[in-house]
């Protein structure tokens, strides 16, 4: 990435480098799935804080047939791909716009049982971060979630070389998977990878921080549930629930999601 704020530019690079830059995404859209503590058959209301083409929020409301998904995000072309994605799910999913860095949206939130975020709040500094967390806990209901995947930042120079090498690994596997290696040559062009090319747009910040501030925010039960190539899974619960659905289960949606 070369620019200091995200344009469409960078959202049409995104939709070609995602299959590959994101680190094992069919495993990450799963794993998140998998941790939303409501059964299949729940109604409940989930929030995508930038919902990119929409995936995510495809995969919830796919899984969870009771679920309503509002999808928001800054990109007009990722908006108008999430829509014709949600499209059969009528009433149950909206689409809508939203600034990160402006609190109008904030309301999206209130009541919200699932707040979602993938790949969306590293753009925000530290004390942008805390104040968001803040506002989703004061703002959801008693039962919710806040789940975030998004790149973290390193606490060592060492670290910070483990995080570049292990994500050029995972994108030139995954580009030679799908048997086309201009994949990893565009991943390497762009410099995408922020652990070699610190872009000002992405400001990630240290995961035990992170799950400090969750915790402050009113998510009590706060963790790490996946780590790779600088790449988190990482949330809060207000409440411990036993409900949820099985991995394999999710699994599924995901390969449908995909396919689709």
């Amino acid at each position: 990435m070369g620019t200091s704020t995200w344009n469409e530019d960078d959202s049409n690079v995104y939709r070609r480098l995602a299959p590959v830059a994101v680190p094992e995404r069919a495993r990450q859209l799963a794993t998140l799935a998998t941790l939303l503590p409501y059964s299949p058959d729940e109604a409940f209301t989930c929030v995508e804080l930038g919902s990119g083409e929409g995936l995510l929020s495809h995969t919830v409301a796919l899984a969870f047939p009771n679920a309503r998904v509002i999808a928001l995000d800054g990109s007009e072309s990722m908006r108008s791909a999430t829509g014709s994605r949600l499209a059969g799910f009528g009433e149950r999913a909206e689409v809508a716009s939203f600034d990160l860095d402006d609190n109008t949206w904030l309301g999206r939130v209130d009541e919200a049982d699932v707040v979602v975020s993938s790949l969306a709040i590293h753009h925000l500094d530290d004390r942008a971060k805390q104040r968001l967390y803040s506002e989703i806990g004061r703002r959801s209901s008693e039962r919710a979630c806040l789940l975030i995947a998004d790149l973290v930042a390193p606490a060592t120079p060492q670290v910070t070389d483990l995080f570049a090498a292990t994500w050029d690994e995972s994108v030139g596997r995954a580009a030679e998977g799908l048997g086309d290696d201009s994949l990893f040559r565009l991943f390497q062009d762009t410099k995408w990878n922020h652990f070699r090319w610190p872009d000002p747009v992405d400001q990630p910040s240290r995961l035990a921080a992170q799950l400090r501030w969750l915790e402050s925010a009113g998510f009590g039960v706060a963790d790490c549930f996946w780590l790779e190539a600088g790449h988190a899974i990482y949330g809060g619960y207000k409440r411990i629930a036993d409900s949820g659905i099985p991995f394999s289960d999710a699994v599924r949606a995901v390969s449908h999601v995909l396919a689709t």
